[in-house]
């Protein structure tokens, strides 16, 4: 693995998107106005917002880097740009960490735009550090651009890319605990929450909204998300393969 080759790649993904405003609207823009509309939703009730903005301030950059990151990837699978790039003195590991580092980069604006949104304008009340809840929110949006590019090798076109969001992000999205406490769940359904990446997201947000400092079921949280994106990105590099004719 080299790091300029890394680096490269990065800014060629970087330079792409630049080129492709709808996309970067949905990664930056997308999850500021949904807790914006959020908040005035619930805007006779703020102690609902608290309840449940911090858990969706992890779940809403999720959601959209899954999508960007899935569709942009496979837009470069199916014009042929990855077989070409796999054909130059290109390691697996340079490419996979080229994209997920530009996206990554896009991650940390994303997260940063919508915690400081949700807690120093539509005032997010929390009680532990705002920054552990960016924290929480970066692994989060990191963990969706891993699981972008890891379905978009099952995907052929752009609609296929979508179509895994009900398979991959739904039950998540079902079965975290934003509905209703995972321990009220079928025992059945609560063991499965127990290995979704999701659950760990909603719940890491949580410790910092009711705790004043780091707990260890908040450190548990970030190392299981942030292990799940790692995993998730050493996957993604094992489908890079040559597509023989």
């Amino acid at each position: 693995m080299s790091s300029a080759r890394t680096l490269a790649t990065a800014a060629r993904v970087l330079r792409q998107l630049r080129h492709d405003p709808r996309s970067i609207a949905l990664m930056l823009l997308v999850p500021c106005v949904m807790l914006f509309l959020l908040r005035h939703v619930f805007d006779g009730s703020p102690g609902t917002f608290d309840t449940i903005g911090a858990s969706l301030l992890g779940i809403f950059p999720l959601i959209t880097m899954f999508l960007v990151t899935s569709i942009a990837t496979l837009r470069e699978r199916t014009s042929g740009t990855l077989e070409r790039l796999l054909a130059m003195p290109l390691g697996k590991a340079d490419l996979i960490a080229g994209y997920a580092l530009a996206f990554g980069l896009l991650a940390v604006v994303q997260s940063t735009l919508a915690t400081g949104l949700a807690v120093w304008f539509l005032g997010l009340d929390v009680i532990g550090s705002p920054w552990l809840l960016l924290l929480v929110a970066l692994l989060d949006a990191l963990l969706g651009t891993a699981l972008g590019l890891f379905v978009s090798a099952f995907a052929a076109s752009e609609f296929q890319a979508v179509q895994f969001m009900p398979a991959v992000i739904f039950p998540q999205l079902l079965l975290c605990g934003l509905f209703t406490p995972r321990d009220q769940m079928a025992p059945a359904l609560e063991a499965i929450s127990d290995v979704l990446p999701m659950s760990y997201a909603v719940d890491g947000m949580n410790q910092v909204l009711r705790h004043p400092d780091i707990t260890g079921d908040f450190v548990r949280d970030t190392l299981v998300v942030g292990g799940c994106a790692l995993l998730v990105l050493t996957l993604g590099a094992a489908t890079l393969r040559r597509r023989t004719a």
